[in-house]
């Protein structure tokens, strides 16, 4: 059955609100400890490590030696490599497995306590920056469950793995190993003369409660406690205002919806041109509706630009969502739309369980 077959099939109704599926890997695939695995040998004999230890010094204007003996202090670890390795082709994607990944009872409990734990830091980044509270429950929630796992990988290992040894057999390995050596260099000029065997983290050298990466961290993590130190680790109002932080950035609308559901009318559905622009917003409302796509009353009223977003569902028909500039937002974080879904969905499951239990949200 072709791709534009399943979808008439479907088009006699709307489809399910909310939708379901996505297009990467979650975040956070295995948070392992890394030292139950094999280690290669130190970086520090390594004349390409040692040599991009010397550029790194100069390009942030460290210490040569320290930077020599930081770098020359990880080692290579062959599980992240490993991890870092592309699906095979023609895995088939599947939200309704992904979304039982991350939305269920367990952590939906633990976002309840963490949103009634840290209400005033929510209500205050919202008030700040206008990314409601949900968002961010459901963004710290889906990476490290509101802290519980936030990586037991060394950030240097990882990162250093992933810019020397990155998996030739990526299609983009190139491209990826240098965006390593970049956030290896960002995170030696955080620690700058500490001890950069200490911090830990995910597989991919991603930190703290909201699993932010190095240069993120140095362009979106805010002191939102005002103790003069930014802890994304130890530190709920830390995490929960460099989200909102980084949300606002790059360019969260206040009030505007991320999605709304979407059907089709089978006489006018030009299915490839909707997908051709994938998650990025492409067209306004007159023009979607005009490629065959049916909105609800609210999606007619939306003044901005949409997406067809399409959320595989194995071997059953896929979703489609009509996606906004906030749903796209949410795939800076993690560029996948199951991602943003996940996110989506389990910050109103715990907005629910919170008004279902009589506290007002």
């Amino acid at each position: 059955m072709t791709r534009r077959s399943i979808v008439l099939a479907a088009a006699a109704a709307l489809l399910p609100w909310p939708a379901w599926a996505a297009k990467a890997a979650p975040p956070a695939r295995r948070k392992t400890a890394a030292k139950r695995e094999p280690q290669g040998e130190p970086y520090a004999d390594r004349e390409d490590a040692m040599r991009a230890a010397d550029e790194i010094a100069v390009e942030r204007r460290l210490d040569r030696s320290w930077t020599r003996a930081a770098i020359g202090q990880a080692r290579m670890l062959p599980v992240v490599v490993r991890l870092m390795q592309p699906a095979p082709p023609g895995t088939p994607k599947n939200w309704a497995v992904y979304r039982s990944r991350f939305i269920d009872p367990v952590r939906v409990a633990a976002g309840a306590r963490f949103w009634q734990e840290n209400r005033a830091a929510l209500e205050r980044a919202h008030a700040d920056y206008g990314v409601p509270p949900e968002m961010v429950v459901g963004i710290i929630g889906v990476e490290t469950i509101y802290g519980q796992q936030m990586g037991t990988f060394r950030v240097l290992d990882a990162l250093a793995t992933l810019s020397f040894d990155f998996p030739a057999a990526h299609p983009r390995a190139a491209e990826r190993a240098a965006y390593f050596r970049g956030e290896l260099s960002q995170f030696l000029a955080l620690t700058n003369g500490g001890d950069a065997t200490q911090q830990l983290g995910s597989y991919a050298g991603a930190m703290g409660m909201p699993q932010f990466m190095p240069s993120s961290w140095a362009r979106w993590a805010v002191d939102y406690d005002s103790d003069g130190r930014i802890d994304l680790a130890r530190s709920p109002a830390d995490a929960i205002g460099s989200v909102a932080h980084y949300f606002s950035a790059h360019g969260w609308q206040p009030g505007v919806p991320t999605h709304f559901p979407v059907a089709f009318d089978p006489a006018r559905l030009d299915l490839d041109a909707l997908l051709a622009p994938d998650i990025l917003p492409t067209f306004n409302v007159p023009s979607f509706l005009a490629r065959g796509a049916l909105l609800d009353e609210a999606g007619r009223a939306h003044n901005g630009m949409l997406a067809l977003v399409e959320l595989e569902n194995g071997g059953s028909p896929p979703t489609y969502v009509a996606g906004t500039e906030n749903f796209y937002v949410i795939t800076r974080y993690n560029w996948s739309a199951y991602y943003a879904m996940a996110v989506i969905e389990l910050g109103r499951e715990v907005r629910h369980a919170l008004g279902s239990s009589g506290v007002a949200t």
